[in-house]
């Protein structure tokens, strides 16, 4: 009797999962099976002459100086995923308090999270203007009297989408923050108060600690999230100006979409999960040092 209730309930456990399972086959592993396979070939979009080029696509990726600006870039805009990461626990544990505003102070931080990313580039191009923008204008009227050009020059662009990433990452990082401190016990806070310790102490001893499972989430999310990320990149500069924002995501795109070689890009597509691979694996081995279940 047992037995059979258990089969039944397993059938129905499959059918739920099915369709989820069903969607992951046919978008995800086939579309990456058939990535690995277009990674040998010439094949190009609407082209029916395809023809089996062995590692071609791979030498011509390591002789490919773009790509090893994407890279460079795409490592640049990796620094923002921990700088947003510190943000937005120090934003969670301020909000976290007794602070006034606070519900309209978190909406706020989460409105860039929601926002189009059409709107929030055609809003970033305007502030980061270099000789009518409000940013520079601030900068010169404290006294700086030639501001970075921002996303107009090649010195500064990479750091400017940054900073932009930085801006909308940060409320989805605190509201994940703010989930995971409501979780603390008050006990322990009221016992590092009674025991003397200090604001700061207690934020670095007891509340770091205690949250560090959830900043390893945040970490690992964040650096495969901005690791895919070109959406923003492409509606703001097109990967220009001369190839100083390109990071590999957007590399990958342009050669699919813009020059239509799918067996070149198909190369770099891989070089890129290879790359999500090593990040990932090597934070599973380093989170045993510093995560604290």
């Amino acid at each position: 009797m047992r037995s059979s209730w258990m089969k039944r309930q397993q059938l129905l456990g499959y059918v739920f999962i099915g369709p989820n399972m069903l969607g992951v086959l046919l978008f995800f592993i086939l579309p990456a099976i058939y990535s690995f396979y277009l990674m040998f070939t010439d094949y190009k979009f609407m082209n029916p002459n395809t023809n089996f080029i062995g590692l071609e696509n791979i030498q011509r990726m390591l002789g490919d100086e773009v790509f090893y600006v994407a890279l460079k870039n795409t490592m640049i805009f990796l620094l923002a995923v921990p700088i947003s990461i510190g943000l937005a626990f120090t934003v969670a544990v301020v909000l976290n308090r007794s602070v006034h505003l606070k519900k309209l102070l978190r909406a706020l931080y989460f409105m860039p999270y929601i926002t189009s990313g059409v709107a929030i580039a055609f809003v970033w191009m305007l502030l980061f203007q270099p000789t009518n923008g409000p940013i520079n204008g601030l900068l010169r009227a404290i006294g700086i009297a030639n501001p970075p050009g921002w996303l107009s020059t090649m010195d500064s662009s990479m750091y400017a989408i940054d900073i932009i990433w930085i801006w909308f990452m940060l409320g989805y990082n605190m509201i994940i923050y703010l989930a995971a401190l409501q979780e603390i016990s008050g006990e322990l806070l009221e016992a590092a108060k009674i025991d003397g310790a200090r604001t700061w102490q207690t934020v670095r001893s007891v509340i770091w600690p205690l949250v560090s499972p959830t900043t390893f989430l945040l970490l690992i999310t964040g650096l495969i999230m901005t690791i895919k990320q070109f959406g923003i990149i492409q509606a703001i500069t097109q990967g220009g100006p001369g190839n100083s924002t390109t990071v590999m995501s957007l590399y990958i795109y342009q050669n699919a979409f813009r020059y239509y070689e799918m067996g070149y890009a198909s190369a770099i597509s891989w070089a890129l999960f290879l790359i999500i691979m090593v990040f990932t694996v090597l934070q599973w081995i380093g989170q045993k040092r510093w995560v604290h279940y």
